[in-house]
């Protein structure tokens, strides 16, 4: 419902829905579609999720909660459990990403200096001879505090990390004419683009392979496929381009350890 109505301009969540909206929709549709609208409108009222659950017949809560998008329940607890488990990972990706900065293994990407930044001014916090205070941030927990506001910010992709600290600044955004919304679009993700993707050692291998692949591909390509060439060239050219600027990142930490 919500992606037919974004067809018509409409830009935010369920929770946003006018009963406009929704009458809109409802007189439009078939009768399944009715009985979806019915759940959403009924169920975000006052003990409306019972009330669905009567009036639509299911025989269990659960039912009436997945039909209107309302969690609750186990729902809501496997909910919570899933957000908890993803916050600790994002939380323990960015004090990697941290102590590989520590150690001259830096973010590379357009958008690697935001990240590179904010390492650089937690570490001085932690650095007894610059700490503002006399009290300083020794242990993983004091530092994984100072930590935790920017790893509420990192979405994972499958060949970059992005740091959606400014919606207005995604590329993906951008493209799907949805500035305002609260997550990035990660499946359109350009990173090679996006001024808030970055790309870490973990990603080289995927963009290798990649740069490997698209040239067997361009080598089995006849003389006349000159549009079909151009664009995988630019596509090897930019593989090659994203593995050299991670491989030029970790440089340091490489030449200190021969």
């Amino acid at each position: 419902m919500v992606r037919t109505l974004a067809s018509r301009g409409f830009t935010g969540g369920v929770g946003q829905l006018s009963r406009g909206m929704l009458a809109e929709y409802w007189m439009g549709t078939s009768m399944g579609r009715e009985r979806r609208t019915l759940a959403l409108e009924m169920a975000y009222r006052p003990g409306g999720v019972l009330a669905t659950k009567i009036h639509l017949k299911h025989i269990v809560v659960a039912t009436t909660e997945g039909y209107s998008s309302r969690p609750g329940g186990a729902q809501a607890e496997l909910l919570a459990e899933v957000n908890k488990l993803e916050g600790d990972r994002n939380l323990d990706l960015v004090l990697t990403e941290f102590r590989n900065y520590q150690r001259g293994i830096l973010p590379s990407g357009p958008g690697a200096r935001s990240p590179t930044e904010f390492f650089a001014s937690i570490d001085a916090k932690l650095e007894p001879m610059t700490a503002p205070a006399p009290k300083t941030q020794r242990s993983d927990r004091d530092v994984l505090n100072l930590l935790a506001k920017r790893a509420r910010t990192l979405h994972l992709g499958p060949v970059n990390y992005c740091w959606f600290t400014d919606p207005s600044r995604a590329l993906c955004l951008k493209l799907a004419g949805t500035p305002t919304a609260d997550r990035p679009l990660i499946w359109m993700c350009d990173s090679a683009r996006c001024p808030q993707a970055t790309h870490h050692s973990c990603h080289r291998p995927v963009w290798a392979e990649h740069a490997t692949r698209t040239e067997t591909f361009i080598g089995q390509l006849g003389a006349t496929r000159k549009t079909e060439r151009t664009r995988l060239q630019g596509d090897y050219d930019r593989a090659l381009r994203v593995v050299a600027e991670i491989d030029a990142a970790s440089t340091t930490v490489s030449e200190e350890l021969a």
